[in-house]
Formats: C-alpha cells, structure tokens, sequence
C-alpha cells in the first residue's frame, strides 16, 4: 500500500450545500510558479468557481489564488481561467454529461498529492431551497439523536 501525503489547500465547503454531488474525479491543475506558491501558503478560494469543456479540454473558472507576496512581476492574474488535466476519454464523457439538463462541473477542493497540485471535480446538479432546508432538518435530528444516546449512557 503506498502512502500518499495529501494535504488540502482549499476546499469549498459551501458545495455540498447547494449542489447534489453524482460523481467526483481527481484532476491535475496546470499553475505558473507563484500560484503554486500561493497556494501552498493557502491563500486560495473557490467560491462560485466552476469548470467547462472547451475545444476538448477542462478548464476551471473563477477560481482566485491570490498574488504571491513576494512575486513582484511574476505574479499572475487571481482569477484567470487555469486548464485541469485529465485523460480525452474522461474529458469527452463530462462535456457529454454536462450537456444533460442541470448537470454542472464543480470543484469541491484543491490539495496537494506526493507534491502535485490536485484538484477534486464534482459533477452536480443544483438543489432547490426545500431541499436544502431537509438537509439541515435531517442533520439536525441526527445532531439530536446522538446527543440523546450521548446522554443516555452516562
């Protein structure tokens, strides 16, 4: 069993609150020098990013890495489009299934893998808000419930 050091730069926790995840895949990021830097340091943020297929490739959208402090003119746009690197097969089977009604390309977080900035894309459809609201409904119960059981065996 090989040992994988994965640490995570930045994650959207807001996703699995407004979208229903399907599927997940594990994609590089192709970066320039100082946002791998930035995003070493954690300065990242993937709120309201997504990802799209164009011409055969994947490329991620208004995902900002903040400016390295030290990168005077080698820094970077924070919000520039960065392509994410999968194999054509896989690639052709989202630009298929984003094509279905309400399917969309979410990123969920990025990290660090053996060194390598990684990014987890989620295919998802949107909730509505009665669902959101039953997914706090139930989260709360279960909240309750282990409290209870909690309590009960004191």
């Amino acid at each position: 069993m090989k040992n994988d050091s994965i640490k995570i730069a930045c994650e959207n926790r807001k996703a699995r609150h407004d979208y229903f995840i399907h599927e997940t895949y594990e994609t590089g990021i192709e970066l320039k020098g100082t946002e791998v830097k930035s995003l070493r340091a954690g300065k990242a943020n993937l709120k309201d990013s997504y990802a799209e297929v164009k011409d055969g490739e994947i490329f991620v959208e208004h995902m900002h890495i903040s400016p390295y402090e030290q990168g005077n003119i080698f820094n970077h746009d924070p919000l520039r489009r960065r392509r994410l690197l999968m194999h054509k097969g896989e690639i052709l089977k989202l630009f298929g299934k984003t094509r279905e009604k309400g399917f969309t390309l979410i990123p969920l977080k990025v990290y660090f893998k053996n060194g390598r900035a990684k990014m987890e894309l989620a295919l998802a459809t949107g909730k509505h808000t009665y669902d959101k609201r039953a997914d706090l409904h139930a989260k709360a119960a279960k909240r309750d419930i282990e409290r209870a059981l909690k309590e009960r065996q004191k």
